[in-house]
């Protein structure tokens, strides 16, 4: 059943005239009639009674009405998303995001980016590290917005990949601001209880060869939970549980909010920049435009002046 018929039976069915539902359709009568008839014929009922004026609906015809109705509605938006989907087809480009980046800083490069091109479609997906490396290497995400250490490599070897710096950031720990007083005499007692993630995440991996070996000796770490979300961490670190480092991007409302405290002067941060990542190579004219525009980005914020941009930097006791 085509759309054009179920309008065409809708309009005698709404005028009770074959000449007003003609006009309607935009036909002359005799042509609309004939359609009429290709209807009936094709479904094999008559659907009117052409013997009384106006034009009655047939009991058949009046019973599916509201059918009729709703099957035209949906098909003129399928007609409608078709199209969409099309236009957004041809404008998409896909980006994957490490988890922080997604919550903190990435909404505000799609900003961006649609400020200079509101045509492009965005498919945004928010993965760990590894993950989003995996959608880049099998061509499921077009870039790969992520972190690195500053003097680090990408986890792809350089001759697959470009990659520009988009904006910098720290990990930063952070701490309940009103059990402050209380966490500085376990820190001042060599004692910090901190929330750990897991060695396979990125932030783990930090965690385990930049941070928690400057923190031993004399101190005694003490992990009290683990989680390989940042924004778990933030939680946790928010109501007093143990210290969280976090993406300074991440806490940067809490700690303005008077939620959550700095503490790197009593611990220790580490730089991070924030990095787009393509594969080298031919794209799509999309992929390619919207590349474009982010390796002309300027930077999102300051490198930070906390330690230097190669170097986890030093507490302060």
């Amino acid at each position: 059943m085509r759309l054009e018929w179920l309008e065409d039976l809708l309009a005698v069915a709404e005028t009770g005239s074959f000449h007003e539902a003609a006009e309607r359709r935009f036909l002359t009568q005799s042509a609309f009639s004939r359609r009429i008839q290709n209807i009936e014929d094709h479904v094999g009922i008559e659907l009117f009674d052409r013997t009384r004026k106006p034009v009655q609906v047939r009991p058949t015809m009046a019973d599916k009405r509201d059918q009729i109705q709703k099957l035209a509605v949906d098909l003129r938006q399928l007609v409608v998303d078709l199209k969409l989907d099309a236009r957004v087809a041809s404008n998409r480009v896909v980006l994957a995001s490490q988890h922080s980046l997604t919550a903190a800083l990435t909404p505000h490069l799609l900003k961006k980016l649609r400020q200079q091109n509101e045509t492009i479609h965005v498919r945004l997906r928010s993965a760990n590290l590894d993950e989003c490396v995996g959608l880049l290497l099998s061509r499921q995400a077009d870039i790969a917005v992520i972190y690195r250490v500053p003097g680090e490599d990408h986890p792809v070897n350089a001759g697959y990949v470009e990659s520009a710096i988009i904006g910098f950031d720290r990990l930063i720990p952070v701490f309940d601001a009103g059990a402050l007083d209380d966490l500085a005499l376990r820190i001042a007692g060599d004692e910090v209880p901190y929330i750990a993630y897991p060695g396979n995440v990125f932030f783990g991996s930090i965690m385990g060869r930049l941070i928690l070996p400057r923190l031993s000796g004399a101190t005694r770490l003490m992990p009290i939970a683990e989680t390989a979300l940042t924004l778990a961490a933030l939680e946790m670190a928010a109501v007093g549980i143990a210290v969280a480092w976090v993406p300074e991007s991440l806490a940067k409302q809490r700690i303005r909010d008077g939620v959550v405290v700095d503490i790197s002067e009593m611990l220790l941060s580490c730089p991070l920049e924030i990095t787009a990542v393509r594969l080298s190579g031919t794209s799509g004219p999309v992929a390619s435009e919207v590349w474009s525009q982010i390796a002309q980005l300027p930077p999102q914020r300051e490198p930070p002046t906390i330690g230097t941009t190669d170097t986890v930097s030093a507490p302060r006791r």
